[in-house]
């Protein structure tokens, strides 16, 4: 079994791009906000993964494939055997080692490690920079669709300790766990031009630490260790007992999630519901400013 770190370079994957236990996905998902308080879009970017992809790579639909179809909100887990069946679907099985990138600054990616994780499977990797990086070091793309994929048998073993749900994150913001709103300081702030959510603001005693602060803005790869371990540090990630992130829909908090992984092994749980459950109930109390 081929084995890669859990962030792997365009020149790492491209080492390892034709061995038959490495399995390559594009996750990319496009969201467009509309109004106030109503629920983005989503949209899994099928066509540009059409248009160009790493060559072998096939296409996840996260909100389709990798999601509860009967959750009340987009991006809820499904259950194991779902996604058991999913994985099996695209070739997947328990010896396969998959890489996963997007081409929306990582999120997407990240978001699949963190699902293939919950149900138990250690041997997944993100492609660092995505498909941008891919073709800034000179690895060629395909386009259309990829070969059928062959069967496989992907066995899950859900990990608990990885998720939580709306009471676990209620007793943190009260008794002064670290709680991570990996969203952009407007939307964290409650002052964001157009919000999706059914109400403005936070959880309360929540700490701000957007997912794109994590990457160099100019390629879209992860800063430095020193650099993630400084930030992630100075977020009361690295030295919680237990820490947790959050975002709208369990997306973006899988960011930081991944980060504190790679950097120091550190297992951030993420609560899958989000804002769109919390800000759903209004009895729930929210921070703004």
């Amino acid at each position: 079994m081929v084995a890669l770190p859990s962030l792997v370079s365009a020149d790492e994957l491209a080492a390892v791009l034709h061995q038959p236990d490495v399995v390559v996905l594009d996750a990319t998902t496009r969201l467009r906000v509309t109004d106030e308080a109503v629920p983005y879009t989503v949209h899994p970017d099928r066509d540009g993964f059409l248009a160009a992809h790493v060559p072998g790579a096939r296409f996840v639909d996260v909100q389709g494939d990798l999601s509860d179809p009967d959750g009340r909100f987009a991006f809820t887990l499904p259950t194991p055997e779902r996604f058991a069946a999913a994985m099996s679907t695209l070739g997947i099985g328990d010896h396969t080692h998959v890489v996963v990138y997007d081409t929306t600054r990582t999120a997407w990616a990240t978001r699949v490690w963190w699902t293939l994780r919950v149900f138990g499977h250690d041997a997944v990797s993100v492609l660092d920079g995505g498909l941008g990086a891919w073709r800034a070091a000179g690895h060629p793309v395909a386009e259309g669709e990829p070969a059928p994929a062959p069967p496989a048998t992907f066995t899950p073993a859900l990990r608990e300790r990885l998720v939580v749900g709306l009471h676990d994150v209620a007793a943190a913001s009260t008794a002064g766990g670290v709680l991570v709103n990996a969203l952009d300081p407007a939307t964290f702030r409650g002052d964001g031009a157009v919000s999706p959510y059914s109400r403005r603001g936070r959880i309360p005693n929540s700490r701000n630490l957007p997912g794109h602060d994590l990457l160099d803005p100019a390629t879209g790869r992860f800063l430095d260790r020193d650099s993630l371990a400084a930030t992630l540090e100075s977020a009361g990630i690295l030295g919680a007992d237990r820490a947790i992130a959050y975002c709208g829909g369990g997306i973006a908090a899988t960011v930081p999630a991944f980060a504190a992984f790679w950097v120091s092994g550190v297992e951030v749980a993420i609560y899958d519901g989000s804002l769109s459950e919390w800000t759903a109930d209004p009895a729930l109390p929210l921070e703004l400013g």
